[in-house]
């Protein structure tokens, strides 16, 4: 397999912009029409996804055994839609047909057999690890809907039962699918520790024009039935042990709050555990949309400390500005595990500030989910909220 090869013809296709993954797709239902009916109706976004995903995978084609997991996340990902082995024959050849329609003349038999062989490792790879967790666990779990409460202008909380062979930890993200928008997933963070009722939260923000968001906010129901994926990620596990200083941003506050849960519950049990500062950033007052739940804990327990930020209100009687830099300034920072959690711009604004007063690299975790195969934020569709 030719490295070189495979980077340079990628490079000339994903230059060509929507053309190719548009070709692609109308090739694959074009030659298997019964595959349609596993994709969304809507094949904007999921073209994004595919070039997305293999461009991430060419650029280590010389040392595909670093995206190894990403691969084998790829592969159990795709669980929930139902892919089986024969799947990925059809979409290889029709993958295949597409480079070799636009390479022209680069399209030799040496960059052929080098397609056909790495395509052949990722799919196999994705094959396996997909068999593997069959054997632990099942497709997606389906949970009872009991509740959508919605909390501000713009953010709703669902509440939802779930299976009690359904666990996670607090801190991972989970696919999602409401029916109002079947074959469509997000990643959402449960907002609670786990429960021995099963009951799990998630946190919605409602992004304008935002299909899964409008779906899960405006059109699902006490009663509905929706799916949810295995859970993945640890970047925001702790043990229990070391003091907590979380910093979220809009719906970014979900999974910091099921790590607040569990701390609580550590407290509870045994009277001992981490003390934790939380700053909550909004751009205005009422879309702190857990404030009361938050401000009467704090009031209650010693070890918490309760702080929100809003960014565009300076009549806000407290903290202003931007979230990370509130944080940065508290005197306490240093010397805590750091947790940040928010759409991108937010994360990368926080990591700074800390960083800029001394904070260690390593004393800071965030979200990242380059591995998974939906490229949405697991804390929110476009994540606009708590951005400052």
């Amino acid at each position: 397999m030719d490295s070189n090869a495979l980077k340079r013809t990628w490079a000339m296709a994903a230059a060509l912009g929507d053309e190719v993954p548009l070709y692609f797709y109308s090739h694959l239902f074009a030659t298997h029409p019964e595959v349609r009916d596993m994709f969304p109706v809507a094949m904007g976004a999921q073209r994004d996804k595919l070039f997305s995903a293999l461009g991430h995978i060419i650029s280590h084609a010389d040392q595909i055994d670093t995206v190894g997991g990403f691969i084998g996340q790829l592969g159990r990902d795709h669980r929930r839609f139902s892919v089986v082995p024969a799947h990925y024959s059809m979409v290889g050849a029709s993958f295949l047909a597409t480079l070799q329609r636009y390479l022209g003349s680069e399209w030799t038999d040496e960059v052929a057999r080098s397609w056909s062989e790495a395509y052949g490792l990722i799919a196999k790879v994705m094959v396996v690890a997909a068999e593997d967790a069959a054997d632990d666990s099942p497709a997606w779990w389906d949970g009872e809907v009991l509740s959508v409460d919605r909390r501000s202008l713009d953010v709703a909380v669902l509440e939802v039962r779930m299976p009690h062979d359904f666990t996670y930890e607090p801190g991972q993200a989970v696919a999602v699918e409401v029916p109002a928008l079947p074959r469509t997933w997000r990643y959402l963070s449960p907002a609670n520790a786990p429960r021995p009722d099963g009951i799990v939260q998630f946190h919605v923000q409602l992004i304008p024009g935002g299909l899964f968001s409008t779906a899960a906010v405006r059109r699902t129901n006490a009663g509905d039935t929706i799916r949810v994926g295995a859970p993945i990620g640890d970047q925001l596990a702790v043990d229990g042990q070391r003091d907590l200083l979380l910093i979220g941003g809009g719906t970014g506050l979900a999974p910091l709050s099921a790590v607040l849960d569990k701390v609580a519950a550590q407290w509870r049990e045994t009277g001992w555990g981490p003390r934790v500062d939380l700053f909550h950033g909004a751009r205005v007052p009422w879309n702190l949309y857990d404030h009361p739940r938050l401000t009467d804990l704090a009031a209650r327990e010693h070890w918490f400390s309760f702080h929100p930020v809003v960014s565009d209100d300076p009549t806000f009687p407290g903290l202003t500005g931007y979230v990370g830099s509130a944080a940065a300034a508290h005197s306490s920072s240093l010397g805590r595990l750091v947790l940040v959690c928010g759409s991108t711009p937010m994360v990368r604004h926080t990591v700074s500030e800390l960083a800029a007063v001394g904070v260690p690299r390593s004393d800071i975790r965030y979200e990242d989910y380059t591995g998974v195969e939906d490229n949405s934020s697991p804390t929110g569709e476009d994540q606009l909220e708590g951005t400052r």
